[in-house]
């Protein structure tokens, strides 16, 4: 399955998305008052020697191009994994994963912000449906620490999708992952020996677990994504809601309520409407360029065949 199709790149994200879901089961099965800097610490260690054999899509010549664009998100990005264990320990998979997807829609808000891009009826409709979606799932009145962790770790999703335009375009993945992994190191391990938490075996396997799965959903997007347009298929991701409400029921026995359902749809349905806005769109001008070379293709032949009928005269 290399994603050279549609239907092939869409089975991937939903696999991917799957697999990024077990990598979050393997932290929500740390306990409450777990080691979240030690974890940290590990991951990005882990997720460093696993990249280390893709070193040679790391252009050595330009190794800290951009370092320090690749320092901030760096750091975003680690802020972002602190909010989002937080976060997964405490409240329901699905739940935090819901809030998760405002992330496209504050790219959007940022994009305005910081790029003076203009939002259609339908992004400014996603905008507000979306924020009001996260107050009927999160509830103002049981609003936690928790809740703020997802919100934060939608944020720094956002902010770092934000940043990456602004990166040397010929930097691959690997080499961008590489940086933002080995930049974090010193301040994790700073936060770590802070924090004094005893070794524990269980932080280590999370880490291990949720390192490697997430790692496996990135090569699946990437993979489905490379053959295909993103608006063909990009509405796959939101199967990882999916399997989140599945998952949960499953080894957690949470059971999402009313609240979150319509929460939910109201992120959810509006960005899918976005994704195949794009796609019609898309389709249109596919169909006017191969009309339009239909048009001159059948021109080219009508003066071969008028030139052809004159010789004939002569």
């Amino acid at each position: 399955m290399a994603g050279k199709t549609v239907n092939s790149a869409i089975a991937l994200l939903v696999i991917g998305n799957a697999l990024a879901l077990i990598s979050d089961v393997f932290i929500k099965f740390l306990e409450a008052g777990a080691p979240v800097f030690q974890y940290a610490f590990l991951r990005c260690v882990i997720t460093l020697l696993v990249l280390l054999p893709f070193w040679r899509h790391i252009d050595t010549s330009k190794a800290f191009e951009g370092a320090r664009l690749h320092f901030i998100r760096a750091h975003v990005h680690l802020v972002g994994i602190i909010c989002m264990v937080y976060a997964l320990i405490a409240l329901p998979l699905a739940t935090a994963n819901a809030v998760f997807y405002v992330a496209p829609i504050l790219v959007m808000v940022l994009s305005v912000l910081f790029f003076g891009e203009r939002l259609t009826k339908l992004s400014l409709a996603a905008v507000i449906f979306g924020f009001a979606g996260i107050l009927v799932i999160l509830r103002p009145v049981d609003f936690s620490w928790a809740a703020l962790g997802a919100l934060g770790s939608a944020a720094a999703l956002a902010i770092n999708a934000v940043l990456v335009r602004k990166l040397p375009r010929e930097q691959s993945t690997a080499h961008k992952l590489f940086l933002n992994y080995l930049m974090i190191i010193p301040l994790c391990l700073a936060l770590a020996l802070w924090e004094g938490a005893a070794w524990s075996n269980a932080v280590f396997v999370s880490a291990v677990g949720s390192s490697i799965f997430i790692l496996a959903y990135n090569v699946c997007v990437l993979m489905a994504y490379k053959h295909v347009d993103a608006n063909q298929v990009t509405s796959a991701e939101y199967t990882g809601l999916i399997w989140a409400v599945i998952i949960g029921w499953v080894f957690f026995a949470e059971v999402p309520d009313m609240w979150f359902l319509a929460g939910s749809a109201m992120i959810v349905v509006p960005l899918l409407m976005i994704g195949l806005q794009q796609r019609r769109i898309h389709l249109r001008a596919t169909n006017h360029e191969l009309a339009d070379t239909r048009y001159h293709a059948g021109s080219a032949e009508g003066g071969a065949s008028e030139r052809c009928n004159s010789s004939d005269r002569v």
